[in-house]
């Protein structure tokens, strides 16, 4: 194995240990050597990866948005036969699952570390700021799909209704945290089906 990829497996390893520990905890609440301890990698070694716990955190959720827009396009894709209300639901019901679950590896890091790493780091704020918006944006294009197959009325405003829904369901992520019952979830979802005409 060449050097460069072994350092991109161990920095992924890293990466992987961090996401479900700080999914969990928070960022500030992890210490850089837990996570180096439990991926078993040297703990002056954390420099050679990352030039600082920030820049750390930036390639955290960078990875973190990479990975759930390739999951979101994949969900929204038109290739199958249903419709993109169809296809929007499945997205909802699928966070509901994953958020009310038990893999930490699949909680929403927004939810999770949005509120204290703003704070904490303009730059990482900015990743959260764009990975958001980016989550919008194909929310709103899955909402035009459905406005134009006349599934919605034609003067619905796609952007408004995305940015509406995904800040329900971070609230809703956050209050189940709150409640430990997945009773605001069920909420946003059936608010969701209702926006949606599937009620």
């Amino acid at each position: 194995m060449n050097s460069s990829l072994a350092n991109r497996d161990v920095k992924t390893q890293i990466l992987d240990i961090a996401q479900s520990t700080m999914g969990s905890r928070g960022f500030s609440a992890v210490g850089l050597n837990e996570i180096l301890k439990a991926a078993q990698v040297p703990k002056g070694s954390f420099y050679h990866y990352f030039e600082s716990k920030e820049a750390f955190g930036v390639a955290l959720l960078e990875r973190y948005f990479s990975r759930y827009l390739a999951e979101l396009d994949e969900l929204l894709a038109t290739h199958d036969e249903s419709s993109a209300v169809s296809r929007l639901m499945r997205y909802w019901q699928r966070w509901l699952d994953t958020q009310a679950g038990d893999d930490l590896q699949s909680r929403c890091l927004v939810v999770k570390l949005g509120a204290e790493v703003s704070d904490l780091s303009d730059s990482m704020r900015q990743v959260l700021e764009n990975g958001t918006d980016r989550i919008i944006e194909r929310l709103t294009r899955e909402l035009i799909r459905a406005r134009q197959n006349g599934e919605m009325a034609a003067e619905i405003d796609a952007r408004e209704l995305a940015a509406s829904l995904y800040q329900m369901w971070l609230g809703a992520s956050m209050l189940a945290k709150v409640t430990q019952n997945d009773r605001p979830l069920q909420s946003a979802l059936s608010t969701t089906r209702r926006l949606l005409g599937r009620d």
